[in-house]
């Protein structure tokens, strides 16, 4: 508790910046709530106005669970539990998720991409929970800081690690490689008006130690942003007999 106490204590710039944004993602939702009972508005119109209210409310719930998730990590209340899952499935609800938020921005020219090179046969020992955290926050970040593009979400593996990527053609590369080289919020916020992106990575970055894992930032294209996280694993590939047979056949899905 008193890890948590001093960490709150010393995030008064994020916790001022978090009430800007959540009076912003307000304003928002009262604005097009508003506005949705207008007559003078025809349906799609109003259909876009309820996409714009559905958006503000999962980027503002996003940004408080990143932020007390990353409290609760250096509180250490974070543990890994690991179960066997399907490699090459174990991405599918967050693409068909990716694709749905995608579909709902229709400010945005952006296409989803998937490069999963993964056996259909290989199985791995991991905690899908912590995955699926840093996956979300990554492509959150790419369509945050993209406008027009794609978005890439790729999976790939070795002898003993899962290498999972995520690429865009937006214009966050230097804000996300300072966001990701800084041990210190406060002083990524001085340099980038970006909360919930240094929220995100600094939560990410925490996520990937915890798994002793390894992340990294390149280039992709001229101003584009690759992320790669790379996370050691236990591969089952192929019929494997020192699993026991009821947790092997177990392992068609992962769910939570």
């Amino acid at each position: 508790m008193e890890t948590l106490k001093n960490e709150i204590m010393n995030s008064q710039t994020i916790l001022a910046g978090m009430s800007h944004e959540m009076r912003t993602y307000m304003n928002a939702i009262v604005a097009f709530s508003f506005l949705m009972q207008e007559s003078s508005f025809d349906n799609e119109e109003r259909e876009e106005f309820s996409n714009h209210i559905f958006n503000s409310c999962e980027q503002m719930m996003q940004l408080f669970d990143s932020f007390f998730e990353s409290i609760r990590i250096d509180a250490g209340n974070s543990v890994t539990k690991s179960k066997i899952c399907n490699v090459d499935i174990m991405l599918d609800d967050l693409i068909l998720e990716f694709k749905k938020v995608i579909r709902k921005d229709v400010e945005k020219k952006i296409e989803l991409i998937t490069e999963i090179k993964v056996d259909t046969s290989t199985r791995a020992l991991v905690d899908i929970k912590m995955i699926d955290r840093i996956m979300r926050s990554l492509f959150l970040n790419s369509l945050k800081n993209t406008s027009s593009g794609y978005i890439k979400i790729g999976l790939s593996n070795t002898n003993d690690e899962l290498v999972f990527s995520v690429h865009d053609t937006g214009k966050g590369f230097v804000k996300s490689r300072d966001f990701l080289n800084s041990g210190n919020i406060n002083e990524s916020l001085s340099k980038h008006d970006d909360l919930a992106g240094a929220i995100n990575i600094n939560l990410i970055r925490k996520i990937v130690e915890i798994m002793r894992g390894t992340i990294w930032i390149e280039h992709n294209d001229i101003e584009g942003t690759g992320f790669f996280i790379s996370i050691p694993v236990k591969l089952f590939t192929g019929f494997n007999t020192s699993l026991n047979d009821v947790v092997f056949n177990s392992a068609v899905t992962c769910n939570y």
